[in-house]
């Protein structure tokens, strides 16, 4: 018995809907993206062949610029539902007896790295952004000293206070290549002061060596 042939049509799919939904997903990321603030002081770290990648996550970075000062900053990881620079700044303004207002922790979440003492930083963060680059370009760096125990090495409280609001940051160490030994070695006695012995120095990466790829000939073709 004969079939009755269907006559075919080509299928035709609204995509309008799909459409708003990618504009409003396109919306959203905008609105709800935090971008990194940016570094106060622009650094050329020294070069290794390290290829260790750094984590997005849990990092205090210590910045260091040709002239020796002293940058400080943690990212904003949330700590038992609250933002980790929120929860530094409020330890810091009660410890330090800094008088800093709502705003001006706002102001220090969403901020740059800190390379001011403590007696300039409300005065800092109650600055306009303008003004505080013109701050952070004629800012003094946090003190710090070899003794861990010298109240004129603020670097250390800063360390201590960010410890204890995030105890799984992982600590490094951002130097430019034309920064002298001797300002290095005070961060580095600072934490040896506070039993820290695990820290990261950031590098650019150099290509390996010639004597690697002699000893590794296979590796050769992967060359750069």
């Amino acid at each position: 018995m004969p079939h009755a042939k269907l006559p075919r049509k080509s299928t035709h799919i609204d995509m309008t809907a799909m459409c708003d939904v990618a504009f409003l997903l396109l919306t959203f990321f905008m609105l709800a993206t935090k971008f990194k603030p940016d570094e106060p002081v622009v650094v050329e770290t020294p070069k290794s062949i390290s290829d260790i990648v750094l984590p997005d996550r849990n990092i205090m970075l210590i910045t260091l610029d040709p002239q020796g000062r002293i940058f400080f900053a943690i990212d904003d990881t949330i700590i038992d539902g609250h933002p980790a620079r929120k929860s530094l700044i409020d330890s810091v303004n009660v410890h330090k007896r800094l008088q800093i207002t709502d705003v001006e922790e706002k102001a220090f979440e969403i901020g740059p790295s800190i390379g001011i003492p403590f007696n300039q930083l409300k005065s800092f963060l109650s600055a306009s952004q303008a003004d505080q680059k013109i701050m952070v370009e004629n800012a003094p760096g946090i003190p710090v000293d070899t003794a861990v125990d010298n109240p004129n090495n603020e670097l250390a409280e800063w360390i201590r206070s960010a410890r204890n609001v995030n105890p799984k940051l992982r600590i490094c160490i951002k130097a430019d290549k034309g920064t002298s030994y001797p300002n290095v070695h005070k961060i580095i006695r600072t934490l040896e002061g506070l039993k820290i012995y695990r820290f990261n120095l950031i590098t650019s990466l150099e290509g390996l060596p010639q004597a690697y790829f002699d000893a590794h000939p296979e590796e050769k073709s992967g060359k750069k």
